[in-house]
């Protein structure tokens, strides 16, 4: 049996795996049968020896294969003259893992797991015909929105429509983070509907918001206001240490997409290139890059590793600390 499991979202396919080990019987004897290979790395002997290998006490051995299918990922499309003996031989050696894994032996279930794989890929044209191909994309938009709705159904709870918006805007799709805290809010709620200010309270994401403008506050001189946000992180349990971090971090993100803005790359280069999952995450890093000039984001930044400093040294407390950094900021003249 041949499964081929590839894509960005890898808590679903994670989970696709695991209902393929459900049914392949005792845990405990399927981890005596289990193996997971590299295959950057692997060879085709290697694989052989492997695949070949009788199970214990058991019907069938699990061969987990991380990796080959981008090991035979198409780089472009070399001219004919550049054509060289290397990549003749990769193309030979596509050919000879296809032709072996079509006839593995019946006691071996083959999984084959990949991230980034297109669909043009020689060596998955070559096996999707002769196995169950599953492909796991992000999730985006009414794809997100019912995969929560049944998250939070799987996990005994309800929720409104208006907090499914705000929890998809806020967390984005990483549904590893997304389970998590969709975990904490039926815990939270115990029994009653996921209402909006229930994700703004319990979700860590929602303190982010925060962290924005309290950013943008101290960007923009405004000590009162930044000030308040400030108060407000606190009281909510963030640590003085966790809001330096925030903070650190905030800035460097508005830092980089500034330079990735001016290099000319695309909002979905600039998310890829930072990282970014949620689209509200990105929507306000952009918008800070562009309104406020690399002299100040660069005082800034510099400002909160005396600050960091400062507290690490035991120089000051660190609700101290962050007071004494807005006030600060706040007084420099604007550039």
């Amino acid at each position: 049996m041949l499964y081929i499991l590839f894509g960005q979202d890898s808590f679903s396919l994670r989970e696709s795996l695991e209902e393929i080990k459900r049914d392949l019987g005792d845990p405990e004897l399927l981890a005596t049968n289990t193996t997971i290979l590299d295959g950057q790395q692997l060879t085709l002997e290697q694989l052989k020896t492997v695949s070949e290998t009788i199970p214990f006490l058991a019907e069938k051995r699990l061969v987990i294969v991380q990796g080959l299918l981008e090991r035979f990922e198409p780089k472009g499309r070399p001219a004919r003259q550049r054509r060289t003996k290397k990549a003749s031989e990769g193309q030979n050696n596509h050919k000879s893992f296809s032709a072996y894994i079509s006839q593995i032996p019946d006691s071996t279930v083959l999984v084959l797991i990949g991230n980034r794989v297109s669909t043009n890929n020689p060596l998955l044209r070559a096996l999707s015909t002769k196995a169950q191909v599953k492909t796991f994309p992000l999730l985006k938009n009414t794809r997100l929105y019912h995969w929560i709705q049944k998250r939070v159904t799987q996990e005994g709870g309800s929720i409104s429509s208006s907090a499914v918006n705000l929890l998809a805007e806020l967390v984005g799709n990483n549904l590893w983070i997304m389970a998590s805290e969709i975990n904490k809010l039926v815990l939270f709620t115990a029994g009653r509907p996921i209402e909006e200010e229930d994700v703004r309270a319990v979700v860590s994401y929602a303190q982010e918001t925060n962290v924005f403008a309290m950013v943008d506050a101290i960007l923009e001189l405004k000590a009162g206001m930044a000030e308040q946000r400030l108060q407000q992180l606190l009281i909510s349990g963030a640590a003085p240490a966790y809001l330096m971090v925030m903070l650190s971090r905030q800035v460097q993100r508005i830092v980089r997409a500034k330079e990735l803005r001016n290099q000319g790359k695309s909002e979905a280069e600039i998310q890829d290139k930072l990282n970014l999952t949620s689209g509200f995450t990105l929507r306000k890093v952009l918008g800070q890059a562009d309104r406020y000039s690399m002299t100040r984001l660069k005082e800034v930044y510099h400002k909160l590793l005396e600050t960091d400093l400062s507290i690490k040294t035991g120089k000051y407390q660190g609700k101290l600390a962050l007071n004494l950094l807005i006030a600060e900021l706040c007084q420099r003249q604007r550039v």
